[in-house]
C-alpha cells in the first residue's frame, strides 16, 4: 500500500470547527469514528465532487466556501488518507489528511448466550439484516441537509461510550457505533434536524430501528425502541416525535442508542451536538 504524506494544505483542517466556520458544521476530529471538516473550494463557483475512500463525500456551503464534512471509520488505520476533488472545471486534486489516534474504552458485558453464540438460523437473520442496514447507511440524495448540528433526539443521560471496544460474554465484538441515551421505556424520541425516514424494521441486536436520510450521506440511526411512530417515505421535521425508547433487541436496559453516519461511516454523534449554553451567572 502507498503511503501517503499529509501536506501542510490543511492548515484550516487542524482548526476549522463550528466555531470557526458557522453554526451548521460539525466539530473537526480526523481521528477513527470522527469526522474531517474541510475547505475545497470558492462557494461562488458550481459545486465540486469529493470522494474519500471511493464514497462520494458531503459538501455544503458555509459562510462563501464550499466545505467538504467527511466520516472517518472507526476502523480507518493511523496513515494519512486521501481526499479526491473534481471542480465542475475538470480540475482535479488529491489532498491528504493526517488520522491522529483516539483511544476508546473496553467494557465487559454478560448477555444470554443465545445472542453471543448465534443459531445457524440466527446468523442468516443477522448478516441479512447487517446488509439491509449497511445499505440505508450508504444513502446519498441530492438535498443538502440545513445543518450538521443536531439536538439530542431524546432527554436523559447520554454516555461517552462511542468507540467502545465491547466484549460480550468474554468474546470481542465490534466497537459500539453510537451513543447510549438513558431514559425510561416511553420516553418520547425526536427527529434531531429535518430528514427523511428511510428504513424501519425490528432487528436481531438493534430492535425497532429507525433510520433517517438528512441529505448527501448524513444519515442517523434510533435503535431498541419500543414503538415507531413513523413509516417508512415520511418526512419528518426537527423535533418531531418519530418513535419511543424501549430495550428491544440485544440491551440490558431501556435506553436510546443514537448512530450518526457520514459517507456510510459511523462516526461520534457528540460531534455534532450544539454546544451547551452556559448556565446564567447567580444575581450578586
Amino acid at each position: 500500500m502507498t503511503r501517503l504524506r499529509a501536506s501542510p494544505w490543511l492548515v484550516a483542517l487542524a482548526g476549522l470547527s463550528s466555531a470557526a466556520a458557522g453554526p451548521t458544521l460539525p466539530d473537526s476530529r480526523a481521528a477513527p469514528g470522527g469526522v474531517i471538516v474541510v475547505e475545497v473550494g470558492d462557494a461562488s463557483a458550481p459545486e465540486p465532487l469529493v470522494r474519500f475512500d471511493d464514497r462520494r463525500a458531503l459538501v455544503i456551503a458555509n459562510e462563501g466556501r464550499w466545505i467538504s464534512v467527511i466520516g472517518v471509520p472507526l476502523a480507518q488505520p493511523l496513515e494519512p488518507v486521501a481526499i479526491d476533488v473534481v471542480h465542475a472545471s475538470g480540475a482535479s486534486s488529491r489532498r491528504t489528511v493526517a488520522i491522529s489516534e483516539m483511544k476508546y474504552a473496553t467494557q465487559k458485558l454478560k448477555v444470554a448466550p443465545s445472542q453471543v453464540d448465534l443459531s445457524a438460523a440466527d446468523l442468516e437473520r443477522t448478516t441479512k439484516e447487517r446488509e439491509r442496514i449497511l445499505a440505508a447507511l450508504a444513502t446519498f440524495s441530492d438535498t443538502a441537509p440545513a445543518t450538521l448540528r443536531l439536538a439530542a433526539p431524546v432527554g436523559g443521560r447520554q454516555s461517552s461510550s462511542f468507540g467502545l471496544r465491547r466484549i460480550f460474554n468474554d468474546q470481542p465484538r465490534q466497537p459500539h457505533s453510537g451513543m447510549d441515551i438513558a431514559a425510561p421505556t416511553g420516553t418520547p424520541v425526536l427527529a434531531p434536524a429535518d430528514g427523511r425516514v428511510i428504513d424501519t424494521g425490528d432487528y436481531f441486536f438493534n430492535g425497532r430501528t429507525i433510520i433517517l436520510d438528512h441529505g448527501r450521506g448524513f444519515v442517523t440511526m434510533y435503535c431498541h425502541l419500543s414503538a415507531i411512530d413513523v413509516e417508512q417515505g415520511a418526512v419528518v421535521l426537527a423535533g418531531e416525535r418519530i418513535g419511543q425508547v424501549g430495550a428491544t433487541g440485544r440491551v440490558t436496559g431501556p435506553h436510546l442508542h443514537w448512530g450518526v453516519a457520514l459517507n456510510g461511516a459511523f462516526v461520534d454523534p457528540a460531534l455534532f451536538l450544539a454546544p451547551a449554553t452556559p448556565a446564567p451567572a447567580a444575581a450578586r
